[in-house]
């Protein structure tokens, strides 16, 4: 990233890798900073230190905090320091026991905590005061997702004249529109705010506090995670009830397209698979087939495409409508793998199903990353039938590794993949409109059909999709000149 004019920028988010993740805003928090860093920023991170993140590797930061919580009390935490691996740039890790020692992040047992309106309330409130103990005035603030969203509110109410974070900017991010911290009424009370905020403008959504909500109304500009979402959760469909508070600020939503972290997730250096491959030699990546086929105990069968998915097992992504086409798909020359974990009746479902075809289809329920690795490197095709995704990052990786994704043309996916041309050639994967099981099979079986009967073709695509880049320096420009308009914006 072009070194341009320097910034002071405090970035929170509720998750980063490699500390904490559930989901890809986890990706984005491990890796924009970095690149803001390496453009010469000032960047400080803000997280919350839960109980995997041991606190003995990490620096304690001088002074306590003490933050009023409503009808909660008073609460005190304290920051220790760390360090994003791979940059300058310093992590503060929020430690409040109470809130964040737990072995999960936001549930437990399908079910979000029921005082995850305190635990990240007093986050929000916490990652400003950050700013007095370590004398840091930031020109944005960068948030996330509705677990940060009540900082621009705090920052246009309680700390509207502070003199560390008062002239901030903030930015926020939508990763995904669905979840977005609704709570009783009393949330007011823990804000500590004003209760004319609690309107149908700002904060109130069906008689409760939705977070969100306000971070919509008082955020100086949004963004999400591809220009195709920005134009989707517009719509009743996949705004989830705030398609029209977007609406109202269309003119000041943005979609920048997530990068990817080509440190980790390259097959040319890639430590988690076992042969090393390029664009111009792929006969590596013919041998991490090989080896994934034998480690998820399919039949070895170089000449029959390979089919990967890997990703949490929810409508969301689709598996209910693969788990419907499952069937056919066992009918095609295939074979299948699949990881993840989700919805239980998806784990007895495609346990069944591998039972049923051992020499087609494995699946692993959980999650391993050296596995997630070794299917992206070993799968001739990768499989995304999601029914919205506002980026996805599993194609990215897919083409970085030569495997051609099929997807559904929505959100980041859309945006991402070109559908392959059969009369020219051009192209980087397959792509489906309709929400269905049969689109689904029909796409697949085009992919199949391409493998088999126009090798040349498939092989093309190959090259194409693996010379792609989604650098995050060039998310990280568009980031820069948004931060330049926030900037502007908040001192008008």
């Amino acid at each position: 990233m072009t070194k341009l004019r320097p910034l002071k920028i405090l970035f929170t988010a509720s998750e980063a890798t490699p500390f904490a993740k559930e989901g890809g805003l986890a990706d984005v928090a491990g890796s924009l900073p970095k690149a803001l860093a390496a453009a010469g920023h000032d960047v400080r991170m803000v997280m919350p230190r839960y109980y995997r993140i041991d606190r003995t590797k990490l620096h304690p930061v001088p002074g306590a905090l003490s933050l009023p919580m409503g009808q909660a009390g008073q609460h005190w935490g304290r920051f220790f320091e760390g360090q994003l691996p791979g940059s300058s740039v310093p992590v503060y890790f929020l430690d409040h026991e109470d809130y964040f020692g737990r072995d999960s992040l936001y549930q437990e047992n399908g079910e979000g905590f029921a005082d995850n309106d305190q635990r990240f309330i007093f986050f929000s409130k916490a990652s400003l005061e950050l700013c007095k103990l370590i004398d840091f005035t930031p020109d944005v603030i960068h948030v996330h997702d509705w677990h940060t969203s009540a900082i621009p509110v705090l920052l246009n109410t309680l700390y509207r004249h502070d003199p560390w974070v008062g002239e901030a900017a903030s930015l926020l991010t939508l990763h995904n529109m669905q979840h977005q911290g609704n709570f009783p009424k009393e949330a007011m009370n823990l804000l500590g705010i004003d209760w004319a905020h609690f309107n149908h403008l700002e904060l109130e959504a069906h008689d409760r506090v939705n977070l969100l909500k306000g971070g919509i109304y008082h955020a100086t500009l949004l963004n999400t995670v591809s220009r195709g979402y920005a134009m989707e959760i517009q719509t009743p469909e996949h705004g989830f009830g705030l398609d029209g508070v977007l609406r109202e600020r269309r003119e000041d939503l943005h979609g920048i397209l997530n990068g990817v972290d080509y440190q980790e997730w390259n097959p040319e250096t890639d430590p988690l698979i076992p042969a090393h491959f390029d664009r111009l030699n792929l006969s590596g990546k013919a041998r991490c087939k090989e080896i994934l086929q034998q480690e998820m105990g399919l039949p070895q069968k170089p000449d029959v495409p390979l089919i990967g998915f890997v990703g949490r097992l929810m409508k969301q992504k689709g598996v209910d409508l693969l788990a419907e086409a499952m069937p056919k798909l066992m009918e095609l020359d295939i074979q299948i793998v699949l990881l993840g974990n989700g919805e239980p009746w998806s784990h007895f479902y495609f346990g069944d199903m591998a039972a049923q075809f051992p020499d087609k289809f494995a699946c692993r329920i959980g999650f391993d990353n050296r596995l997630a690795h070794r299917i992206e490197a070993g799968s001739d095709l990768f499989l995304m039938p999601s029914r919205f995704e506002p980026c996805g990052l599993n194609q990215m990786y897919s083409m970085a590794y030569g495997t051609l994704p099929i997807v559904r043309a929505c959100g980041g996916l859309d945006d991402s993949v070109e559908n392959f041309d059969e009369t020219t050639g051009s192209g980087t994967g397959f792509k489906f409109q309709d929400v269905t099981a049969g689109a689904l099979f029909d796409t697949v079986g085009w992919a199949v059909h391409t493998y088999y009967n126009r090798p040349e073709a498939f092989h093309r695509l190959i090259r194409q999709a693996m010379a792609k880049r989604f650098s995050w320096e060039e998310s990280g420009k568009a980031y820069y000149e948004l931060y330049l308009k926030a900037i502007d914006r908040k001192r008008g």
